[in-house]
């Protein structure tokens, strides 16, 4: 799991029925010690009703993405599987508003 920050939504009304209904949202993963973003904007599934804005734990092991969508079926890389409220790092405490 890591920790992302959520940067946009994501529209898609052509997709495969096994994903239909299912929520999308553009992350950012960023380095926890100084909220700079870390590598590619990615695209993952939102199983925690997520905002643009909010900082969230991303699962990245599709087996557990399956559980979480309840669908043994669904080829998942990236699931939004919780919000966060704050993390401490360096023996620093990060509070998280929901703002970018």
């Amino acid at each position: 799991m890591r920790l992302a920050r959520v940067v946009g939504n994501v529209v898609s009304t052509v997709k495969d029925e096994g994903y239909r209904g299912k929520k999308l949202m553009l992350i950012e993963y960023f380095e926890p010690e100084t909220g700079l973003p870390a590598g590619p904007r990615l695209i993952a599934f939102d199983c925690a009703d997520a905002g643009v804005g909010d900082v969230v734990v991303v699962n990245t092991d599709g087996g557990a993405g399956n559980m979480l969508l309840h669908d043994s079926f669904a080829i998942v890389d990236l699931v939004i599987c919780g919000i966060v409220d704050n993390y401490s790092c360096g023996g620093e405490n990060h509070i998280c508003h929901g703002s970018a």
